[in-house]
């Protein structure tokens, strides 16, 4: 190795740092894991300082002995998580994450109040219930003595690079969904950061994902045994990344992540906002847009269920259990957390419906394999009302692993299913971003052509697609069947 690009994926539970050569060969991956909180029911926090921690132990291990190889550093990062900073650079409190669901009343304010139409034309979006400008509308209601202090504003992994930079930066991609960002002219909105009471220079300033934010600090530098001329990289959201990582760059491209949460991320040249705001609308790390739809629990409704509810760790042998194909009488609605898209309603809550006394275990782990497909070919549908033609996507993600569960959600979409051989998502997009502002490659487009190779292919069966057809239908009804139940 001639040159190491580091990408780092500060993810929900664990950071993954990943060491790519000069060719795109990924030379070395590391996994540091750190807490989750849920201090009340719906929310979710982390401390900031963990993911440095955990974030500089692992960069030690990553590039033991190549440290000199060092060129750049970048990163993909959990998105809308509200970090908040006073005057000598102290984390006010813990960070209040993605998937959080304390914002009810602001998100209700925001969207009713204001006005869907305001919010839409500022910023391209509504109000979700993750996003982090109804978090600091939160803040400012229930912690006002904690929001005075507020210096700076930051999303996760521009945490990360303001203690290896000293540089409050952050990219348009993960900027796109704060609700703070005027995602068609690619700057902060006047009008939405004076509603939330957000000062502009509170605000970092806004990088292409591709750019160079700065080098590493001196004292960084020297704790590494790297260069102190090595480039960071502004990088972006996670999903974002994991679109670069498995070439989703080009227009019409698409590519479903099976993380923690669960997306499908639709690229596109020019910026659209479908009617309803179903689907988020976001800037995209190649310098362009994309449509997103995004739901909270995906592979994370597989880990509750087997290893919280059933106590098995084994899902290898658990999905040796499963049956027949299309035709289970169980579904699952997978609302753990809450929901974004399309629905819109951090209150609605999971369900197993359809059980008989001959249901088994591998009924019920089917349905939720299924019950993740069905949440997501929800957003599908809405990108393809919007007369986008989508008949391919790549697959990313933990939960893209299982052929099982490929071979159901190529079925479930209709859609030819791809995996890419080096598939280490986020990390690897930010590897791929670090090399680009290294100058490796000219643009984000050249580096997925040099890098990405497809490995796998799943087609869907015309016969198992009709009967997942059905089945979908009836799913699309339990929702709103449901709706009041969990309102209540």
């Amino acid at each position: 190795m001639e040159k190491g690009f580091v990408g780092i994926d500060l993810g929900t539970s664990a950071v993954k740092l990943l060491l790519m050569d000069e060719t795109g060969r990924v030379v070395k991956t590391v996994s540091r894991e750190y807490p989750l909180a849920f201090p009340k029911p719906g929310w979710s926090e982390q401390d900031p300082r963990d993911w440095y921690e955990k974030s500089m132990e692992g960069l030690k291990e990553l590039i033991a002995g190549a440290e000199d190889k060092i060129e750049g550093i970048s990163f993909g990062g959990q998105m809308h998580g509200l970090v908040v900073l006073d005057a000598e650079d102290r984390v006010i409190r813990p960070a209040i994450l993605w998937n959080d669901g304390r914002t009810g009343r602001e998100c209700e304010y925001l969207n009713e109040t204001v006005g869907r139409d305001v919010i839409s034309h500022e910023t391209g979006n509504i109000a979700f219930a993750g996003f982090t400008a109804p978090k600091l509308l939160w803040m400012k209601q229930n912690e006002p003595e904690l929001f005075d202090r507020i210096e700076k504003i930051m999303l996760p992994k521009d945490y990360l690079a303001y203690r290896l930079t000293g540089v409050h930066a952050t990219d348009v991609s993960d900027a796109s969904g704060m609700l703070l960002f005027d995602v068609q002219n690619r700057t902060w909105s006047e009008k939405i950061c004076k509603l939330v009471d957000v000062k502009q220079q509170q605000l970092a300033r806004i990088y292409e994902s591709y750019e160079v934010i700065g080098t590493v600090l001196p004292e960084i530098a020297e704790e590494l045994g790297i260069r102190r001329d090595v480039r960071v990289i502004a990088g972006a959201g996670d999903n974002a990344a994991a679109a670069v990582g498995t070439g989703t760059v080009r227009d019409g491209d698409c590519n479903i992540s099976l993380g923690t949460s669960g997306t499908i991320f639709i690229a596109a040249d020019a910026y659209s906002v479908d009617s309803k705001n179903a689907l988020h609308s976001f800037a995209h790390a190649n310098g362009r847009y994309h449509l997103m739809g995004c739901m909270l629990s995906a592979a994370s409704c597989n880990k509750w269920w087997m290893e919280d509810i059933l106590r098995d760790n084994d899902m290898a042998a658990a999905q040796g259990e499963i049956g027949e194909l299309g035709k289970n009488r169980v579904f699952f609605l997978p609302y753990l957390m809450g929901e974004r898209s399309p629905h819109n309603d951090p209150d609605a809550r999971a369900a197993f419906i359809g059980m008989s006394m001959d249901s088994t275990r591998g009924d019920m782990l089917q349905a939720v394999f299924e019950g993740v497909a069905f949440g997501l070919r929800d957003s599908l549908e809405v990108a393809r009302s919007s007369g986008l033609e989508i008949r391919k996507t790549k697959i990313c993600g933990g939960g893209a692993r299982s052929p099982l569960w490929r071979k159901i959600m190529a079925n479930v979409m209709n859609l030819t299913v791809e995996t890419v051989e080096a598939e280490e998502g986020p990390a690897m997009g930010g590897a791929m971003l670090a090399a680009v502002g290294c100058g490796l490659w000219k643009n984000v487009e050249e580096a997925a052509d040099a890098v990405v190779r497809v490995s796998g292919r799943e087609e869907p069966d015309p016969a198992l697609v009709a009967l997942y057809e059905e089945r979908y239908r009836t799913f699309r009804k339990l929702y709103p069947a449901l709706k009041a139940v969990a309102d209540r």
